[in-house]
């Protein structure tokens, strides 16, 4: 979040003014809450754009709302950041009392742990099922271990796939020091053009890498396909302690099924080779059904000041809820793997 900040991409000026809180007992802080005074929605991954558009259309101001979440991150993790349960809830009360205090229409925490979870759930906040495609690591030895879990077709389509990718290409792995300033700009103008082609602009600067290069070390894993040395394709992706997360990809060539290798296959093939129990492969995504991962539902918390709107979206995410529910049950029946 530091870096975001530091390097402009998540700033007042593109609509991600921070205003994180904290509490206070006794001169010592207890508790602290990442959150951001939001002017839209865009980088969220947790839509609320009809929303916005309701609440507009019946008279009301919808923005600025109150964003708990890490920018443009759309992986489960920490919000409530407090060692016990009174500074959890205490923190869940700051944001209802900002959000009374300043008239704000809404507060959302997206992304939230299962643990966290119940704080919000307690408060009366609406809680919201969501969907994302993540890989589990089943013991596997190797790519062919896990290739082995999967049907004949599909152990075959995927083969094809990583042979047509790589053809005539290197595929490289750089973290930590090992990424020079010249390997970010080519990525950067990978990023770019994704970027333009996804958003219509690109939600992080140039600075973001560099500044992420000098803080996280290690923890900044970026693969590169070369062509005659030269870099023509990057997935960025970030080491957790238990888990891979995949960010950002871009290509300066059209090349068959080098998106599924960068941003999955290799993916997958890191993990094994350092026993990391799941990939995370940013948000949606059913194509990477395919590709082994499998579908999990993700949760937000979202606190709606007008009683009348509440209970319009209330309606709304339970019976999004039965849908995603249904969705995930029948992706689980779709599965690439083998049936016992």
């Amino acid at each position: 979040m530091l870096a975001l900040e530091r390097s402009g991409s998540a700033t007042a000026r593109t609509g991600w003014q921070p205003a994180h809180l904290t509490v206070e007992a006794e001169g010592e802080v207890q508790g602290i809450l990442p959150a951001y005074l939001k002017s839209h929605s865009q980088g969220e991954y947790v839509f609320d754009h009809n929303w916005a558009d309701a609440y507009e259309r019946s008279g009301g101001t919808y923005y600025p709302k109150l964003q708990l979440s890490v920018p443009f991150t759309p992986a489960t993790g920490p919000r409530l950041l407090a060692q016990s349960g009174a500074a959890r809830a205490a923190l869940v009360r700051a944001v209802e009392g900002v959000a009374k205090a300043n008239k704000l229409s809404s507060a959302h925490a997206t992304f939230l742990l299962p643990e966290e979870q119940a704080c919000f759930a307690e408060a009366g906040w609406l809680m919201r099922s969501g969907e994302q495609f993540h890989w589990f690591n089943d013991g596997y030895g190797s790519f062919e271990d896990f290739l082995s879990a999967l049907s004949s077709s599909k152990r075959k389509n995927i083969r094809k796939e990583r042979a047509r990718a790589v053809q005539g290409l290197e595929i490289v792995h750089l973290a930590g020091a090992e990424i020079e300033e010249r390997h970010w700009d080519a990525f950067w103008e990978f990023y770019q053009n994704t970027g333009y082609k996804k958003w219509g602009r690109p939600y992080l600067t140039r600075a973001f890498f560099s500044e992420i290069s000098q803080t996280l070390g290690d923890q900044v894993l970026l693969m590169l396909a070369l062509r005659g040395g030269q870099p023509i394709a990057g997935a960025l992706n970030f080491v957790g302690d238990d888990c891979l997360y995949g960010r950002y990809w871009g290509a300066s060539e059209d090349v068959p099924f080098l998106h599924f290798e960068l941003c999955y296959y290799q993916a997958i093939d890191w993990a094994i080779a350092r026993g990391l129990p799941r990939v995370e492969a940013g948000a949606q995504g059913p194509h990477k059904l395919a590709r082994g991962y499998r579908a999990v539902e993700t949760i937000s918390a979202h606190y709606i000041a007008a009683p009348s709107f509440r209970d319009a979206v209330a309606d709304f995410v339970r019976r999004e809820a039965d849908m995603v529910k249904r969705d995930i049950e029948a992706l689980d029946m779709a599965t690439p793997f083998r049936k016992s």
